[in-house]
């Protein structure tokens, strides 16, 4: 009776051994597809930063140019009421 349980123990150490392992492979393969997940994100990061800088040098282009419209616009429309008004002048006198 005494050899029964010592069978027994070493057989339930084996199970026991066996399921750690088991949850320790299913924690590594989670951990790995983790490790993946955040190198995608990091990676989108990454290519969203670029982008974001682009269209931010974009924009400042976009600004400048607008801005150097405006004041060719506003000269050109300074001189055409400069020649308006001596046209309005010429005619009256």
């Amino acid at each position: 009776m005494t050899d029964t349980p010592f069978p027994s123990r070493i057989d339930r150490i084996e199970e026991i051994l066996l399921g750690v392992a088991q949850r320790q492979a299913e924690t590594q393969e989670q951990l790995n597809e983790l490790a993946n997940n955040v190198d995608r994100v990091l990676s989108r990061s990454a290519i969203l930063d670029d982008v974001l800088l682009e269209l931010r040098d974009s924009h400042e282009q976009h600004q400048r140019n607008f801005e150097e419209h405006q004041r060719t616009t506003n000269a050109a429309l300074q001189s055409l009421e400069s020649i308006l008004l001596q046209l309005i002048r010429n005619k009256a006198t």
